[in-house]
């Protein structure tokens, strides 16, 4: 690992060199390669950076148990000095871990009422308002491509695209079935039904990230409904794509203008083609390669939102909070926490034995 940190530091040092010079801010392809590296290599770098220092504290303090008169002060600071090479050596281990190649992407979060019929659909519109206070506390833009409601506001389906930096790092492990526990707002005998809507969230891939052949798409044109103004079922704005050997299909009809319906539409295509792919590729090595939070499957029951106890259990690490009101107003960094924190030990686990 030490020899690997050395050649990371060396590196890092060289494209700092790199940023010095003049010639390369007249390159901007090559000017955000290197900020991008350099955002990356940082907090391993910085982390190498505070072990050095901390193991050359050490060897002083070592050094300092020879002299009578220092010997209790010297323990005291071997001891520190111990502990922090110990704490960063944790870190760095975990600094080290396989990047997924997607987490600096944008996501497109699906959601679809399921088991419940309009309640399920009353869920999955908590559920998008949850997510979008989620990405608005962490300063990110959503923006809603498709959206199909009841009459009672719920959503049927929807497509959100949520920008913003570490967006898929943070909600890559919603994916799946999302139960809850509450007494309808269509229920007047107050009893408690039992309901659920599924959530699938895709990294955003533009159509050059994955093969996508032009001639095999087939567009469709058709008339916007729902909000949107003065265009709405005047023009064929709205586009439906549909990829002929897969029969995959996406829908835009959010935007006024119909290259700009098409474009989002393609954008949703290659993120969908892009997922079934990935989801192919795993399930051929479900044993070896699939943790049991970094699955994604979205045929299991991940969560349970419990309204009567007032508390949200996620199945997958056994976590429960009694913090319901605040999780559905988007406060779920402490879920995403353990989340994160999870795949993080699945993954050293498996580095150990492998």
């Amino acid at each position: 690992m030490l020899k690997k940190l050395k050649g990371l530091a060396l590196r890092h040092e060289d494209l700092e060199a790199q940023l010095a010079d003049p010639a390369v801010y007249g390159d901007a392809e090559r000017l955000r390669d290197i900020n991008r590296e350099l955002k990356e290599l940082g907090p391993v770098v910085e982390a190498f950076r505070r072990w050095e220092a901390a193991s050359a504290a050490q060897e002083g303090a070592e050094a300092l148990l020879h002299d009578p008169e220092l010997r209790d002060l010297a323990q005291e600071e071997l001891a520190a000095a111990r502990e922090e090479c110990r704490r960063l050596e944790e870190e760095l281990k975990i600094l080290l871990l396989p990047r997924d190649p997607n987490d600096s992407r944008n996501v497109i979060m699906e959601l679809r009422g399921g088991v419940g019929g309009e309640e399920s659909a009353l869920f999955a519109a908590s559920l998008l308002r949850m997510y979008t206070m989620y990405a608005q506390s962490r300063g990110w833009h959503t923006e809603v491509v498709s959206l199909n409601e009841t009459e009672l506001g719920g959503v049927k389906e929807c497509s959100v695209l949520i920008e913003g930096g570490g967006a898929w790092s943070r909600l890559k492990f919603e994916s799946g079935v999302h139960r809850v526990q509450r007494v309808p707002e269509t229920e007047s005998g107050g009893r408690v039904h039992t309901s659920a809507a599924t959530v699938a969230v895709l990294p955003e891939m533009e159509a050059v990230d994955v093969h996508l052949d032009a001639a095999d798409v087939e567009m469709q044109v058709y008339r916007a409904s729902g909000a949107g103004g003065q265009h709405v079922n005047k023009t064929s704005s709205a586009v439906r794509l549909i990829h002929r050997p897969t029969g995959t299909v996406v829908e835009c009809q959010q935007e006024r203008s119909q290259f700009q319906n098409r474009e989002k539409a393609m954008r949703l295509l290659a993120s969908r083609l892009y997922e079934a792919e990935r989801e192919r590729q795993e399930s051929e090595y479900t044993a070896e390669r699939r943790s049991q939070v970094g699955s994604g499957d979205r045929s299991e029951r991940i969560r349970t939102y419990n309204f009567p106890q007032g508390r949200v259990t996620d199945h997958r690490i056994g976590l429960t909070l009694y913090k319901i009101d605040a999780v559905m107003d988007g406060a779920l960094d402490e879920l995403i926490d353990a989340l994160v924190t999870a795949d993080q030990a699945e993954k050293l686990r498996r580095g150990e034995n492998g």
